[in-house]
């Protein structure tokens, strides 16, 4: 059996990498070749053509009156605030907006051996309590205000997504999907629900969102699991049925793998002309600033994405070198680059008037390269059932102070409402946006 790489760590890593980079490749090709890490035509650099940087965000939040920026034929409108880390976002049928509150779990020693490496995503990271609950939030006339906002659900563990099908309204937790008894008029769940599936949790707990989606005739749900390492570097025994959609009955049974190798697929949603899913995907870090590309792609049934192996298609990860090549060679090229080190997460297609056709991303922003990159939803257009150009940005002016690396907020989840405006968590801010044609 093929051992996990024993990852090196700090500078003498980089240093070695950086060493094998220069000795394997002419420099001419390693470091001055245009680098292209968005959309559907990529050139990427070698592994550690730059130094793998730590640049922590710190929020500031929003200065009263200000809030972000959408392009012209667009206002943006305070939806809810006064939330508790709003994480994801999701209608009902009846129009109901339901809102996870959840956040990453680190303490003590984790806490701070996290923020020295650089692997808190920000320096506000975990400085609150998960509330670990679902709010209900109605808006009844359209105004892009909530006539209601109360708690719907809660005494969960890390909720993320959340689904209603049939008679039951279905929580993601970190560690399994739980269904409840619903009831469209009702304002809150009190009965008790129903574990269907325990999920793979623990270790890395910045992989803990599940999200869940169902198919057209609700057949089955598909369940988003994330690696619970960088790039299984704690052994692959650990990350069993992780870095997977997958797919089960509506009871929680016939469970399979769906497709694998996604190292932590987050946003879910089906591209409306064609029906097929797609999702959005949080790349590997520490290999420098322009690798690895965060992606959107088509979920093809069975197909392999690469994680840990091998990245963007047939690349192999240096961590992995020389293990596991038929891996490294079926691994599919993804559909769509978004950016490295961005944290596409949330991604929803539209599919009402007033929003160009194609797909819209949260990008929930950097920690593992020397600028600040992503912090805004970002606008990329379809045609056929395909993306086509680049990606242009649709909700941004998160980011304060560059230099400083000081932010306003973080976005995140985004849905279309029936209502006709699109909703985006910011769960940094406690805040929810609402985007709305005019």
């Amino acid at each position: 059996m093929k051992k996990s790489p024993k990852l090196l760590s700090g500078t003498f890593f980089r240093f070695f990498v950086c060493c094998m980079a220069v000795s394997a490749y002419p420099i001419s090709s390693a470091f001055t070749q245009e680098v292209v890490e968005y959309g559907t035509d990529v050139t990427l650099p070698q592994p550690m053509a730059t130094p793998s940087a730590t640049k922590l965000s710190k929020v500031v939040g929003w200065p009263e009156g200000q809030k972000p920026t959408a392009p012209e034929g667009y206002r943006v409108v305070k939806f809810a605030d006064k939330l508790n880390s709003p994480r994801w976002i999701y209608q009902a049928p009846n129009g109901d907006i339901f809102v996870s509150e959840a956040r990453t779990v680190k303490r003590g020693a984790e806490r701070i051996k996290d923020l020295v490496s650089g692997k808190a995503k920000s320096r506000n990271e975990n400085l609150a309590v998960s509330s670990h609950q679902i709010i209900l939030l109605r808006d009844t006339d359209g105004d892009a205000k909530p006539d209601l906002q109360r708690v719907y659900l809660d005494g969960l563990n890390q909720p993320f997504g959340m689904l209603v099908l049939g008679d039951y309204f279905y929580v993601a937790n970190t560690d399994g999907l739980w269904r409840f008894p619903y009831d469209p008029e009702a304002s809150s769940i009190v009965a008790e629900g129903e574990k269907l599936l325990a999920l793979p949790a623990g270790g890395y707990n910045n992989h803990w969102t599940r999200n869940i989606v169902a198919n057209a005739d609700g057949s089955k749900i598909y369940i988003s699991v994330g690696s619970g390492s960088n790039v299984g570097e704690n052994g692959m025994e650990h990350e069993v049925r992780r870095a997977n959609i997958i797919e089960v009955a509506p009871d929680g049974t016939g469970e399979r793998i769906f497709a694998s190798g996604l190292r932590n697929p987050v946003g879910m949603d089906w591209e409306p002309q064609s029906g097929v899913l797609w999702t959005a995907v949080n790349e590997r870090d520490e290999l420098g600033d322009a690798l690895v590309p965060d992606y959107i792609t088509a979920v093809q049934e069975g197909g392999f994405y690469g994680w840990p192996y091998a990245y963007w298609g047939k690349h192999p990860d240096p961590n992995w070198k020389g293990q596991h090549e038929d891996l490294v060679a079926k691994s599919i090229v993804p559909d769509y680059a978004l950016g490295s080190h961005t944290a596409s997460l949330g991604l929803a297609f539209s599919k009402h008037e007033g929003f160009r056709s194609g797909a819209y991303i949260g990008q929930h922003g950097s920690w593992n390269r020397s600028e600040l990159v992503g912090y805004k939803v970002v606008y990329v257009p379809f045609d056929n059932g395909k993306p086509t150009g680049m990606p242009e940005d649709f909700l941004s002016g998160f980011i304060a102070d560059a230099e400083k690396g000081e932010v306003y907020g973080r976005p995140v989840g985004v849905t279309f409402a029936q209502q006709g405006y699109l909703l985006v968590t910011d769960d940094a801010a406690n805040t929810i946006w609402a985007v709305v044609p005019e």
